[in-house]
């Protein structure tokens, strides 16, 4: 069996619908920060189905680029969690709801 396009976009609005759940139901952070990379991979995907079908290398080329930046935000993501626990001594995100120091 051949893998169409279609095939790949299906997948990846399955994970983006998987991760927007988890982000939007979850109340843990570390649990929203991997919805959110679920989200971020399931766009990479569809930009290397794209990048196959259309026999270029762009949306590969955008793959990297979202890589790096979910590099990024997961450092500063942490940095944040941990200094969240620091001072308020939990990371429920319903009783951080500033973050004055």
């Amino acid at each position: 069996m051949m893998l169409t396009v279609n095939h790949y976009i299906i997948l990846s609005a399955i994970l983006f619908s998987i991760g927007a759940v988890g982000v939007l139901m979850r109340r843990n952070p570390l649990i929203m920060f991997m919805s959110i990379e679920l989200m971020l991979n399931a766009v990479n995907l569809a930009f290397v189905g794209f990048s196959r079908y259309l026999q270029s290398i762009d949306g590969q080329v955008f793959v990297f680029l979202i890589l790096t930046v979910a590099a990024a935000e997961v450092a500063v993501g942490l940095a944040i969690i941990v200094a969240l626990f620091r001072t308020r001594q939990t990371v429920n995100v319903d009783e951080a709801n500033t973050l004055k120091g």
